[in-house]
C-alpha cells in the first residue's frame, strides 16, 4: 500500500496500514491559530514521510510470492528450494492410463497450499548464478522441499544434492504424481525447449526480455507464454543468451503463482 504525502494528510490514513500511529494523533499541536499552521507543516511532513516509509517496509516484509513450483519470494528475497526440481509451469506429465496432466500447475498449487497463511522461514545454503538464495524452507516447521518430493510434485535434484533421494524413491514406489507414468524430468524438459528455441533465436540467444505494465519480465523457452511473447527492440525489449544475463540487466522471471500471500507472524 502506497501513500502520497501532502501537508493536509491525516494520520488516520496511515493508521490503515500502521494502526499504532493512531496514538500519535494526540501529540500533534492544535490548530487553534492560523499563524501556527506553517510551523506545524514544517515538522509534520517529515514525520508523515517517515511513518509512510515505515508502513511500506512493514508491508513488504509480510509478503510472499510463489514464483513457480520450486521458487518463492519471501520479504523481497528470492529463494530457490535446495535439492529439488519441480515441473516447469507449462510442463505436462504422463497419466498412468494415457494422456497428460498439468503437473507444472499442480506443483505450483501444492507449493501455494504449503505456504498459505503459515509461518515460513528459509535456511540460507548460498546463492546461484541467477542471484537466488538456495535454501531449505519451512512452513510451520515442516520441510517444504521434502513435502514437494514426497507428494510426487518435484524430483530430487541429484546433480546438486542427495538430501531428498530417499523420499523420492518412496514417491516412485507409490506412483505418486510425476511417478505415475514415465515423464522427462524438469531439467530434460528445459534442455529440449532450449535447443528448439535456440535454432531460430537471434544469435542463438532464445530468452525474450519483455516490457509490460508489470515491469521487465523475461520468458525462457519453457515459459507457457513464450510463443505469445514478441520482442520489440524499438521499445527497449531484447533477447538474452541466459537467465543470469537477463537478471543482471534488470529483468525478472514471471510469477506463475496466483498472487501475494500474507505471512503469519
Amino acid at each position: 500500500m502506497k501513500y502520497t504525502v501532502r501537508l493536509r494528510l491525516r494520520l488516520s490514513a496511515l493508521s490503515v496500514c500502521c494502526p499504532k500511529t493512531q496514538n500519535i494523533a494526540m501529540h500533534l499541536p492544535s490548530r487553534t491559530r492560523m499563524k501556527k499552521r506553517e510551523a506545524r507543516a514544517r515538522w509534520r511532513l517529515p514525520v508523515l514521510m517517515a511513518l509512510s516509509l515505515s508502513c511500506s517496509a512493514a508491508s513488504a516484509q509480510d509478503e510472499l510470492y510463489v514464483v513457480d513450483g520450486d521458487t518463492i519470494d519471501v520479504a523481497g528475497v528470492r529463494f530457490r528450494l535446495h535439492g529439488i526440481d519441480a515441473p516447469e509451469a507449462g510442463q505436462k506429465c504422463k497419466k498412468a492410463r494415457g494422456g497428460n496432466w498439468p503437473c507444472g500447475q499442480a506443483a505450483i498449487a501444492a507449493l501455494e497450499e504449503l505456504v498459505d497463511r503459515r509461518q515460513v522461514h528459509c535456511d540460507d545454503r548460498g546463492s546461484d548464478d541467477y542471484g537466488r538464495t538456495i535454501a531449505v524452507c519451512f512452513s510451520d516447521g515442516k520441510d517444504i522441499n521434502r513435502e514437494m518430493v514426497v507428494s510426487g510434485l518435484a524430483w530430487a535434484f541429484r546433480k546438486y544434492s542427495q538430501d531428498y533421494v530417499d523420499v523420492e524413491d518412496q514417491a516412485r514406489q507409490l506412483n505418486s504424481g510425476i511417478w505415475q507414468a514415465s515423464t522427462p524430468p524438469a531439467w530434460e524438459y528445459r534442455s529440449e525447449k532450449w535447443a528448439v528455441a535456440q535454432q531460430t533465436a537471434p544469435n542463438g540467444c532464445p530468452i525474450k526480455g519483455n516490457i509490460s505494465k508489470n515491469g521487465k519480465i523475461y520468458h525462457a523457452p519453457w515459459s507457457p507464454w513464450y510463443a505469445k511473447t514478441k520482442v520489440s527492440v524499438a521499445e527497449g525489449e531484447r533477447w538474452f543468451c541466459d537467465e543470469a544475463e537477463a537478471v543482471t540487466a534488470g529483468w525478472r522471471a514471471p510469477y506463475w503463482g496466483r498472487g501475494v500471500f500474507g505471512l503469519k507472524n
